[in-house]
């Protein structure tokens, strides 16, 4: 007899798609065990929601609302207070057949949602990145590196809580697996670079990116591009790539797996990328784009996997000069591409 699972995530222009996309991956790892996974997601501006029926599940949209003007912060992420998106997400679970499992993955979300769906669903699993709230969960999955990761939810879960914490739990499809099992041994020589920012790229970090590769005159580097379909200035990026031979341009792929091993350096972001490329071994030049990415940007900096920038506001195009033309000199790529490897 199969389980049923649901999973509310939402994704936007504001949100992004890596909340989406991790879960997707998981929902993959759980209908290959024979659940029966539906989705519950907002109605948001940029949401790639379309992607749920795409993959073959059920999808369950949540009405938009104009933005409640109390909202701040992540509860923005909402668009309106987390009471009344429980009742919402309530009333469709009660339409699906008894629930094994909640997964919830939203900066937004917290104890008082999560009380409000304990007697709807069997088990509650919580998907986190921020340690900053309480939980009402039975599982929680945070898969970044942090230094002393093993203390960081004391008080905020209960105590019998299974808590999945580190890289070793990083949610990563498929293709990433075998992408792992063919992969080329890096020499230290740089011929093409992937520049991935996410998938909506709030703070314009790729075309800073394009900016500093154009003034470095890379002649026998090629570079791949790749953004979201939620990335607001898609059009320019891809007239920009097309107008320069040695940019590849590339919209919300399916190959990502491939582009990382094909690399030998990327420019991006931290977040749930990041442990994509740690598996692969593609040693990044990264930048923080948003406050949550800050603290393990400088943890996984100072373990050696990537080379941290900074916060997006504070860095420019010309330090993305300087640490590119950096890792132009072969022993010290090679170097980095030693020390930027986890074991998962």
């Amino acid at each position: 007899m199969s389980s049923v699972a649901v999973i509310r995530v939402d994704s936007s222009e504001q949100i992004g798609s890596g909340h989406l996309m991790r879960c997707l991956t998981l929902a993959e790892q759980m209908r290959k065990k024979n659940a029966e996974v539906h989705f519950i997601s907002r109605d948001l501006i940029g949401s790639l929601h379309r992607m749920v029926t795409e993959h073959g599940f059920s999808l369950h949209l949540l009405p938009r609302h104009e933005m409640q003007a109390n909202l701040t912060g992540y509860a923005a992420w909402l668009t309106v207070l987390q009471t009344m998106d429980a009742e919402e997400t309530a009333t469709i679970l009660r339409q699906i057949p008894p629930v094994d499992r909640l997964v919830v993955d939203s900066y937004a979300l917290d104890i008082v949602w999560e009380q409000q769906m304990r007697s709807l669903v069997r088990e509650i699993f919580v998907i986190d990145d921020l340690a900053n709230r309480q939980h009402d969960c039975d599982i929680l999955l945070d898969q970044n590196f942090y230094r002393e990761m093993q203390y960081r939810y004391d008080g905020l879960v209960p105590p019998k809580c299974k808590l999945l914490l580190g890289p070793p739990h990083a949610l990563l499809r498929e293709e990433f697996y075998a992408a792992r099992a063919h992969l080329r041994k890096r020499d230290g020589r740089l011929r093409r670079i992937l520049v991935f920012y996410g998938g909506s790229d709030a703070t314009c970090e790729t075309e800073k990116a394009i900016h500093a590769l154009l003034q470095l005159h890379l002649p026998s580097v090629d570079v791949d591009v790749v953004v979201g379909g939620s990335n607001p200035q898609r059009t320019y990026i891809e007239n920009l790539c097309a107008s320069h031979g040695f940019l590849h341009y590339h919209c919300q792929v399916s190959h990502m797996a491939q582009l990382m091993a094909n690399a030998d350096l990327g420019l991006g972001a931290g977040g749930t990328t990041s442990w994509e490329r740690c598996f692969l071994g593609l040693p990044t030049i990264v930048t923080a784009i948003a406050e949550n990415q800050f603290e393990v940007c400088r943890d996984c900096a100072e373990a050696g996997l990537i080379h941290y920038l900074g916060k997006w506001d504070e860095v420019t195009a010309a330090d993305l000069m300087r640490a590119v033309s950096k890792y132009m000199n072969p022993k010290l790529l090679k170097d980095f591409q030693q020390t930027c490897s986890i074991h998962m």
